[in-house]
């Protein structure tokens, strides 16, 4: 990927990040102790310097009351939104070579983040149960993985779609011979205040 998308996607965080935090009336400090992230990492992250991991983003926008997509994304462009896949950092980077993209995130009450991700066989991604109501479906474009959810395991195939409660331990796993693709959205459902 270029350094100058690199260099906007950060721009883009540290402003986002910033807004955030004024509106949480948050010192930096005090957001560092909330998110267990060091305060020079907050500085540097600020001023769109620093590369910070998928973890350090998910302990962010838990603190900030916010999703993670809303502090990657930039301002709106109209009615109709079209995103390339080199235009956006990875956010997971698996051992063998995986990754996984957020592309987008609907707008609306009930946003839908919209995934693109790539496993390797054997290669795998175990998530954090997310809060009660956000609903997951992953789908394959190319290759198969296995989806464990609670401790079992489902294999999805090319072709296929499966979807899950996003409240229970799930894990994507690479599985077959070649690379996995697939396309996953987490629904998360509306915030409290916002009209249903």
């Amino acid at each position: 990927m270029a350094m100058a998308e690199t260099e906007a996607a950060l721009r883009t965080l540290a402003h986002n990040v910033r807004a955030a935090r004024t509106r949480a009336g948050l010192s930096l400090d005090e957001l560092g102790r909330r998110a267990k992230v060091s305060k020079g990492a907050l500085v540097a992250l600020e001023k769109a310097q620093g590369n910070p991991n998928f973890a350090t983003l998910v302990r962010l926008a838990d603190t900030l009351g916010i999703s993670v997509s809303a502090l990657m994304e930039g301002p709106a462009e109209g009615r109709v939104r079209v995103v390339s896949a080199d235009s956006v950092m990875p956010l997971w980077a698996g051992e063998k070579g995986g990754e996984a993209r957020l592309m987008l995130t609907t707008s609306g009450p009930a946003p839908v983040e919209v995934w693109r991700w790539r496993l390797e066989p054997g290669e795998e991604y175990p998530s954090h149960p997310h809060q009660p109501g956000v609903v997951e479906t992953v789908s394959v474009t190319a290759g198969r993985m296995v989806l464990v959810v609670d401790g079992t395991e489902h294999p999805v195939e090319a072709g296929q779609t499966a979807t899950f409660d996003g409240d229970a331990p799930h894990t994507y796993r690479g599985a077959g011979t070649g690379t996995c693709h697939l396309i996953m959205t987490v629904h998360i459902p509306p915030g409290p205040g916002s009209a249903s």
